[in-house]
């Protein structure tokens, strides 16, 4: 922390200057610089300072004590022996140094009114992935490393961009010192600008993510290794690029594939839940300022009111009656009350010169002593809570089993009851998100909920859904529904625990009994099973 003493010190605004003058200087290739060539630096800037090499001097010490400078000698300045004995001192950026004045350079260049987060850079995302994909394919290893950081600048700059606009989004939100009518003027803006990422990030993430898995059929080892091939680091062996890039790659598919973890959202995910969260405070907010206009009356405008009537008041009496008007103080009330010690302050004695009594709040404001009082009953609703609770888990678990026997079968070949026909209208109003085309043709999108996708697939001619509503006709258009990965996943698992529980031991009568996971909401069937200690779980 020492590395930032020069923006705090007394000469902060000379010190800045200095090392302005040395990144000038860094922009022209040149990199030690003597006082003189300092100050001439500092000429040419508009607005600098004119300063001369003796100030200067006293000015790089200090830096160089500060460990912002590092300091050489240069003796082919010297044009007298004397002079070369002494030594001219020439300085530059230390590497540690150069960083923390980036970083104060950065903050005072900085504009905290510019947050937005930045659509446009999906689809360059997706087409990316595409070319780094083909690239790999072809075994074209500079390509691939061009690519590939391309796409780590990109998605570093989403997440840096989203991180700046919901901390400002958060500071509106929680600050009073925007006014209703700058946030009524801009929150139509806000919320499309919210509101149209949100659909561009639903539309774009399960492309992404199948994009993702076609680079990763292609070779991703063979794809880090192109990288790290081609990566111009000199001061990193093979191994440690490998690692960084490696690193890098898993960071990018964490973002709309995730880790591997069941249940685990991933970061694409996260970010759409945080928008729709960004979108209700916002609402929120909007409400209230519509509601504060409405009324016409708010501690703001009262404030402001009772400010105009003490500025009008026509005499100092006039604005003591009106203080004790709006702030409840009247006339003192005297009371009869006996100091503790009466030996030390005598009861005879007088109001002016006995010294204050502490009396409780409710003694001088309704004239009775305080008691404790009843503690306030607590109402609870522990039964409603309970009732509320196996509803909603009742409502998942029909919609999981609806799910699964809607996966079970094809959906064009049979007549789907009234639960599954939620869950198909359910999973095609998730897909339809996806039916709008950026560029070209979409030839096909997906959808899924309660553990199962929706695939939308293009066919020739129309194709009929019989549903307990009435048909449903999708024109040029077919659906298939199947269960996800980690539902599949989950059964697998569930599969491999029931056989080890029926085969792992029995009662003398040689029967035994296995039972089977029903999904992520806890539900299962038990099932028996004969001696030969097989069972379906």
């Amino acid at each position: 922390m020492r590395l930032f003493s020069f923006a705090t010190a007394e000469k902060r605004g000379d010190y800045l200057w200095v090392l302005r003058a040395f990144d000038m200087a860094r922009g022209a290739y040149v990199v030690l610089l003597h006082a003189s060539d300092v100050v001439e630096t500092l000429n040419r800037c508009p607005g600098g300072p004119r300063l001369t090499p003796t100030e200067v001097g006293p000015l790089l010490e200090q830096l160089h004590q500060w460990g912002v400078l590092e300091r050489s000698y240069d003796g082919t300045r010297a044009a007298t022996l004397a002079e070369y004995r002494n030594r001219h001192f020439v300085y530059q950026f230390s590497q540690a140094g150069f960083q923390a004045y980036r970083a104060v350079s950065e903050v005072l260049e900085a504009r905290l009114d510019e947050a937005s987060l930045s659509r446009l850079v999906l689809p360059e995302l997706l087409a990316d992935l595409h070319t780094l994909a083909e690239a790999n394919r072809s075994g074209d290893a500079p390509r691939v490393y061009r690519v590939l950081n391309r796409l780590d600048r990109a998605l570093s700059d989403l997440a840096d961009r989203a991180a700046h606009f919901y901390l400002t989004l958060g500071d509106l939100v929680r600050t009073t010192e925007a006014t209703p009518e700058a946030f009524l003027a801009h929150k139509d803006a806000l919320l499309a600008h919210m509101r149209e990422f949100s659909m561009d990030l639903a539309r774009f993430a399960p492309r992404l993510a199948a994009a993702i898995r076609e680079v990763e059929e292609t070779g991703a080892e063979e794809l880090i290794e192109r990288a790290a091939r081609c990566d111009e680091r000199v001061l990193l062996n093979t191994a440690e690029r490998e690692a960084d890039w490696r690193a890098r790659w898993q960071g990018l598919r964490a973002w709309f594939i995730g880790d591997g973890t069941e249940g685990g959202l991933t970061e694409c995910e996260r970010l759409r839940e945080a928008t729709m969260s960004a979108i209700a405070a916002v609402l929120s907010l909007l409400r209230r300022v519509t509601e504060t206009r409405k009324g016409g009356v708010s501690r703001e405008s009262a404030l402001r009111h009772l400010a105009g009537w003490f500025t009008a008041a026509p005499s100092a009496d006039a604005a003591h009656a009106l203080f004790d008007a709006v702030f409840g103080l009247g006339r003192p009330r005297h009371l009869a009350m006996h100091h503790p010690d009466a030996d030390i302050i005598p009861a005879i004695r007088s109001w002016w010169d006995a010294p204050p009594l502490e009396i409780a709040r409710t003694l001088a404001e309704t004239g009775r002593p305080p008691t404790p009082g009843a503690p306030a009953r607590l109402q609870r609703n522990d039964a409603g809570i309970r009732r509320l609770r196996e509803a909603q888990l009742d409502a998942q678990r029909a919609r999981s089993q609806a799910a699964r026997s809607l996966a079970a079968a094809d959906v064009h070949d049979r007549e789907l009851d009234e639960r599954e026909t939620e869950v198909l209208l359910r999973l095609i109003d998730a897909a339809s998100t996806a039916w709008v085309p950026v560029s070209g043709r979409v030839s096909g999108t997906t959808g899924s909920d309660s553990g199962v996708t929706l695939t939308v697939s293009e066919h020739e001619g129309s194709t009929v859904v019989r549903t307990s509503r009435g048909l449903l006709h999708l024109n040029n258009r077919k659906l298939q529904v199947r269960e996800t990965a980690s539902t599949r996943k989950s059964k697998v698992v569930a599969a491999h625990a029931a056989n080890r529980t029926s085969t792992g031991g029995g009662s003398e009568s040689g029967a035994h009994t296995a039972t089977g996971g029903g999904g992520s909401d806890g539900s299962g069937d038990s099932q028996g099973v004969d001696g030969s200690g097989e069972g379906v779980g």
